[in-house]
């Protein structure tokens, strides 16, 4: 059975100016059952990660300064919004969401979070709304635990995965793969193990055809016996912040290839939903909607 982690904290409480984008948390997984895709029983709700998880990727100084509330002002800004204790509540139970999410797909083959992605956030640093990395804290417990040996982070959201590359730099056992708009946040980009950036305007044939000629030269050079996937759909060109032109059914396909590839090759993916920012809501639920239907399709 598609399991797929979700709680209402993902969608409250969060800042006045942020719920809007916010609210897909809650629409995806009503669309999905009102439509008969998914039923309640896939749906689960993760506990907080333990904080001797969170330590395994973050530095303990910036982990006390979140429970604390003590973040000094400018790292806040950095993040985006005032630091709050149901912030730091929300973010600790998607990292657990993620990790269920991973062990769920060792049987499944696949899982959900309905959140995450929060793929800026570094060792000891917070940025782009997101303040812990929940994929980054995932695969650094399935390394310890021995569950995983070698990962591979397919980053697709239009923004680079700066904080996943700079907790990875120096550990071989996890491949960074990012592809991203060149001229978009963040402004100072980390190294990945191999980037691709995009000019703005980059359209169905020109991002899919990257995908078609890296993908299956990654996982033959990489071979993963896990996948972590963020499917940001801010590379659609209803986008506001994504500068990209792909459309609806071009986003599904480059989710169709990802899934596909870990399938046919017996590889456990999880995926976390990453960014989207359409004007139009419905936008961004459609198209992150059609990755939980190719998963139903591809997966069963």
């Amino acid at each position: 059975m598609l399991k797929i982690a979700y709680d209402p904290i993902y969608a409250h409480p969060l800042p006045e100016g942020h719920r809007f984008p916010m609210l897909k948390y809650e629409l995806i997984p009503g669309q999905l059952m009102h439509e008969g895709t998914i039923s309640p029983e896939n749906l689960f709700g993760p506990e907080p990660l333990p904080e001797e998880y969170v330590l395994l990727t973050h530095d303990a100084g910036y982990w006390s300064s979140l429970k604390a509330l003590t973040l000094a002002a400018a790292s806040q800004r950095r993040i985006g919004f005032p630091l709050t204790a149901e912030l730091v509540e929300r973010e600790i139970r998607i990292a657990q969401g993620t990790l269920d999410a991973c062990r769920y797909s060792f049987d499944h083959g696949i899982a959900f979070n309905v959140a995450g992605g929060t793929h800026h956030a570094g060792t000891s640093w917070g940025e782009g709304f997101c303040l812990l990395n929940d994929q980054a804290m995932a695969a650094n417990v399935l390394l310890k635990t021995g569950e995983a040996k070698n990962i591979l982070v397919i980053d697709l959201d239009v923004h680079q995965g700066n904080g996943t590359a700079q907790i990875f730099e120096n550990e071989p056992r996890v491949f960074t793969f990012s592809v991203h708009g060149e001229k978009n946040f963040p402004f100072k980009k980390e190294r990945s193990d191999l980037d691709i950036p995009l000019a703005d305007g980059t359209d169905d044939d020109t991002y899919l055809g990257l995908l078609h000629h890296h993908l299956p030269r990654l996982f033959e050079r990489v071979k993963p016996d896990f996948v972590f996937y963020v499917a940001g759909v801010d590379v659609l060109a209803t986008d506001k912040l994504g500068k990209f032109a792909l459309s609806r059914g071009g986003c599904k396909e480059r989710d169709r290839l990802v899934l596909e590839a870990c399938k046919n090759r017996g590889i456990p993916l999880q995926v976390s939903m990453g960014g989207g920012y359409s004007e139009d809501i419905r936008h961004i639920v459609e198209a992150h909607c059609n990755t939980f239907r190719l998963a139903h399709e591809i997966f069963g």
